[in-house]
C-alpha cells in the first residue's frame, strides 16, 4: 500500500483518544514527539515512510509497562486497528514487527531491528527517553509507580533478561544507570547518534548537579 494520509490521520486520532492524559510519560505527546522525530530522521533516507509513521504512532498503543508486563499486547492491538482500517497485510506485519522489538528490554538483552524503518522508529523513541524531556519522563514514571527519587543504599542493577528488567523497582535515579545512560551507544542511525550525544551530556550534567545538591552544596 502506498502512503495514505487519511490512514495516518485516522491513526493519529485513534492513538490520541487512547493515550491523551496518560500520566507516566508514555502519553499522546510522547507519541507525537516520536512521530515528529521520525520525520526528521527519514529525510534523505530511502525508507517506507508509511510504515515508519504508522509504527511511530502505534509503538506505545499498549506498552507492556502499563499492561502487566505483556509485551505481546501492543503488536496485537496495533494489528487489530490496522486491519479495521483496511491496511494491507505486508504493511501490518512490518509495523507490528517494529512494535514488538522497539523497547529497551535490559542491558543484557539484545534487541536488533531488521529494517531501517524499525531502526528509525527505535532511535526516535530512545531519543525521547534521554535529554531534558527524558529526565522529566523518568521522574513522571517513577512517581506514578511510587518509587523513591534516590536511595544511596540501593545500587543500580544490570538486568540480563527481559523478565528481570520488567521486575525492576529501584529508585528513579537508578534508572539513569540501568537504561538512560546506556542508550547513546544503542542508537542505530548516524543522525540520531549526533542528537543522542548532546542529550546524553545534558543528563550527565543533571546528575552531577543532583548529587551536589543531595550533599547539601549550594
Amino acid at each position: 500500500m502506498k502512503y495514505n494520509q487519511k490512514i495516518i490521520n485516522k491513526t493519529m486520532e485513534y492513538v490520541k483518544s487512547r493515550l491523551e492524559g496518560e500520566a507516566t510519560g508514555h502519553d499522546w505527546w510522547h507519541v507525537f514527539r516520536v512521530w515528529k522525530m521520525t520525520q526528521s530522521l527519514t529525510r534523505g533516507e530511502k525508507v517506507n515512510l508509511f510504515v515508519v509513521e504508522l509504527a511511530a504512532l502505534l509503538h506505545d498503543i499498549a506498552d507492556w509497562k502499563m499492561h502487566g508486563g505483556d509485551d505481546t499486547l501492543g503488536p496485537q492491538v496495533a494489528k487489530e486497528w490496522l486491519e479495521s482500517i483496511k491496511v494491507d497485510v505486508n504493511t501490518i506485519c512490518h509495523v507490528c514487527a517494529i512494535i514488538q522489538d522497539v523497547s529497551f528490554k535490559g542491558v543484557g538483552v539484545k534487541s536488533k531491528m531488521n529494517s531501517l524503518e524499525g531502526m528509525i522508529v527505535q532511535d526516535a523513541d530512545r531519543l525521547d527517553a534521554i535529554g531534558a524531556i527524558g529526565i522529566a519522563r523518568t521522574f513522571a514514571y517513577g512517581g506514578n509507580r511510587g518509587r523513591e527519587i534516590y536511595n544511596p543504599y540501593i545500587k543500580p542493577r544490570f538486568h540480563h533478561s527481559f523478565d528481570e528488567y520488567k521486575k525492576s523497582d529501584g529508585p528513579t535515579i537508578n534508572h539513569f544507570y540501568e537504561k538512560l545512560l546506556l542508550l547513546k551507544d544503542l542508537i542505530n542511525t548516524s543522525k540520531a547518534k549526533k542528537i543522542a550525544l548532546k542529550r546524553h551530556k545534558y543528563m550527565e550534567k543533571f546528575l552531577s548537579r543532583f548529587y551536589k545538591e543531595w550533599e547539601g552544596e549550594e
